[in-house]
């Protein structure tokens, strides 16, 4: 008896490395000290000693159930992503510098051409994001999981200057309200969107297509979640104070705009101010599921909110623009008992 015949395969643990390899290169900020192999990751804090008071921030995520669309339809090189960008935008809407990344990968068997391509959508998040991926793990699990299974989570460091934080304290009513739109359901709401399709919940169905998405279902619920890291670096270097933030994944509107905002402050957005994806309508439609619930699951096309001075929003919005992102302004701060109203 031996380890392999107990279902863990080693020698396709050393391949997985060598695979990946090339793709965590991509990623290295000049902080990394060390290589891939050693048994923690090294990061170089000198440049943090320049800030007046440094805070280091941290998240961690998955992809939830999203990641079971990947195994059905074999597509596994933007999962990565998804796992980065739920945990790196977090860290920028409190207002960090993502600084590093690491993932955790369990898998029933490990296929080290898969695990190199989840590896790849990582990379890729972590390239977006201006973080280096200095670790992670892949633990087989025989037995605990079916063998074509996985599941993918993160963990991400970021820093700012104290002074820098984005904390909601300095909301004022007349605030404007600027939403960059997302890419699509991102990593959230997954469990719902696999039960109103589920009769479509193979490879087949996946591909089916849509003319109101302009591309195949799977095509349309497998894209990438937004990382908004770069335009709000971009806000902070136009000049603009981000007086509050937040990222819309899971609870929607009702949940996360509040997190944002201060005692004494409301946030109105008007639902009609930016266009909602048609995969939203196709959920909705084919789930009857009410408007409410829908503002409680998924981001409606809005994957980061920002609140500015009103003298500030059109700077504000050409840097999202320069980013690459697609902002529009929908809503405001009113004063009112903390929470949202959506009209």
């Amino acid at each position: 008896m031996d380890y392999k015949k107990a279902g863990v395969d080693i020698e396709a643990g050393y391949q997985s490395v060598e695979l990946m390899k090339e793709h965590v290169k991509r990623t290295m900020r000049e902080e990394v000290l060390g290589g891939l192999g050693g048994f923690s990751g090294a990061f170089s804090l000198a440049k943090i000693k320049e800030m007046e008071e440094p805070v280091l921030l941290s998240g961690t995520d998955g992809c939830g159930t999203k990641v079971k669309l990947a195994i059905i339809m074999d597509k596994h090189d933007t999962i990565g992503i998804d796992a980065v960008a739920m945990c790196v935008n977090d860290i920028a809407c409190a207002g960090g510098e993502p600084l590093f990344f690491l993932d955790y990968i369990a898998c029933g068997k490990n296929y080290p051409e898969k695990i190199a391509d989840i590896v790849k959508g990582v990379a890729e998040g972590c390239l977006q994001s201006e973080a280096s991926l200095i670790g992670g793990e892949t633990a087989e699990h025989p037995g605990l999981m079916p063998e074509e299974d996985y599941d993918l989570a993160g963990f991400a460091v970021g820093v700012c200057d104290k002074k820098d934080m984005i904390t909601g304290e300095n909301l004022t009513p007349g605030d404007v309200l600027i939403g960059m739109a997302s890419s699509g359901v991102h990593s959230n709401g997954f469990s719902l969107v696999r039960k109103v399709f589920e009769k479509e919940l193979t490879r087949e169905g996946l591909g089916t297509w849509y003319e109101e998405l302009g591309r195949t279902l799977g095509e349309t619920l497998l894209a990438p979640t937004r990382i908004y890291v770069k335009a709000l670096k971009g806000i902070k270097s136009a000049g603009v104070t981000v007086k509050g933030c937040c990222h819309i994944t899971g609870g929607g509107f009702y949940e996360n705009v509040p997190r944002m905002l201060r005692e004494g402050t409301r946030a109105v957005i008007r639902k009609d101010s930016y266009p909602v994806p048609a995969i939203f309508d196709l959920l909705a439609k084919k789930g009857e599921i009410e408007p409410a619930m829908m503002y409680n699951t998924f981001n409606m096309g809005i994957g980061m909110i920002v609140a500015v001075d009103p003298k500030d929003a059109e700077k504000a919005m050409d840097a999202m623009k320069a980013a690459g992102e697609t902002p529009y302004t929908v809503g405001s701060v009113e004063a009112g008992e903390k929470g949202v109203t959506l009209c």
